[in-house]
């Protein structure tokens, strides 16, 4: 991993993920978790603030050193556990059925095997356990314009954002990965470029 990679590109996701915008989303996208959460993508922690009573603990799976840093004092204000406890959602170090709800906030668009995470996601939850997810991807079919712009931006996208997709169809992952999707909002966000806004914010209910 190189300087921009591994130092600064963290602390830019720090500050791209915290804007005020946001802060609403990920309050949706929280509600519901319950009992033992695993959080994949962790990020920076912003999340953190918006989790509900209902949640016991949660694990944190996060890949950047620096960014579990600068989660720090997040982590410190949590009104639950939160540890950290892997770097790579595509292979989870936990004994299936292990969590009752699982979180996942724009990451699956930089996981470089979004199914194998989604699979291992579903392998770790409980029969009956949902993952809650906000994601950015590729947008609706009757837009075929954006998804245009998104094709022609992907690959400087993914050169400056770590591997950031914009073209990844978020609902058939998931459903290919065997969830059952439960809830669905599908949307652009405020303030942000179409093919780069393109939202997916839902339930998705394992077997």
């Amino acid at each position: 991993m190189g300087f921009y990679a591994g130092q600064v590109l963290p602390r830019i996701i720090d500050v791209a993920c915290g804007v005020k915008m946001a802060a609403p989303l990920r309050r949706r996208v929280c509600e519901g978790l319950r009992g033992q959460v695993v959080e994949i993508g962790f990020g920076t922690g912003h999340n953190v603030p918006y989790y509900p009573s209902t949640v016991e603990g949660v694990v944190a799976i996060e890949p950047s050193d620096v960014g579990w840093r600068l989660a720090a004092e997040r982590v410190g204000a949590a009104s639950v556990p939160v540890r950290r406890a892997g770097p790579d959602g595509q292979s989870l170090p936990f004994e299936d059925d292990s969590f009752d709800t699982a979180l996942s906030t724009w990451t699956l668009c930089t996981i470089p095997d979004a199914g194998a995470a989604l699979r291992e996601v579903r392998r770790v939850l409980r029969p009956g356990g949902t993952l809650h997810f906000l994601e950015h991807g590729l947008a609706p079919k009757e837009d075929e314009k954006v998804r245009r712009w998104q094709r022609r931006m992907e690959p400087v996208n993914k050169r400056l954002f770590g591997g950031c997709h914009l073209t990844r169809p978020i609902t058939d992952l998931l459903t290919e990965a065997g969830f059952t999707i439960t809830a669905l909002d599908v949307f652009y966000e405020k303030g942000a470029p179409k093919p780069i806004g393109a939202n997916f914010l839902g339930v998705a209910l394992a077997p």
